[in-house]
């Protein structure tokens, strides 16, 4: 078994303003876990837990180094919140988000492996036949 997150994890809370982010965010901080950026569109130049928050990942790459992205946001925003991800350079997304659509997350997997050194953790998704 291989380790994906690690003291050289630099993580971008996605979804930090809001309830499940802020909270996860703070345990995290607690754990020892570098969290070094949050995101929320519009709410860029905000703090939580101290922690400073961008409108973009691209923002939270360029200036805190950012290398690994955990999401909480609406199944709904997902999709494209993943994408952001990939497309801003992080190489580890961590989808904590259930429900996300099949169709959603065939999408951002398949444009991870175009990528090639993307690996996605998640999501949770609705039980599926075999």
């Amino acid at each position: 078994m291989s380790i994906i997150v690690d003291d050289k994890s630099r993580v971008v809370v996605q979804g930090i303003t809001g309830r499940e982010g802020s909270f996860h965010a703070a345990a995290m901080l607690d754990y020892g876990t570098k969290v070094v950026a949050g995101v929320t569109p519009g709410k860029g130049g905000q703090e939580v837990e101290g922690v400073p928050v961008y409108n973009t990942v691209a923002e939270a790459v360029a200036e805190r180094n950012a290398n690994t992205s955990i999401i909480f946001v609406p199944a709904r925003f997902a999709r494209d919140a993943v994408l952001e991800a990939v497309e801003a350079g992080i190489g580890t997304v961590v989808v904590i988000t259930d429900g996300v659509p099949q169709k959603d997350t065939i999408d951002f997997i398949a444009r991870a492996r175009k990528r090639g050194d993307v690996v996605i953790v998640g999501p949770n998704c609705p039980a599926v036949a075999h």
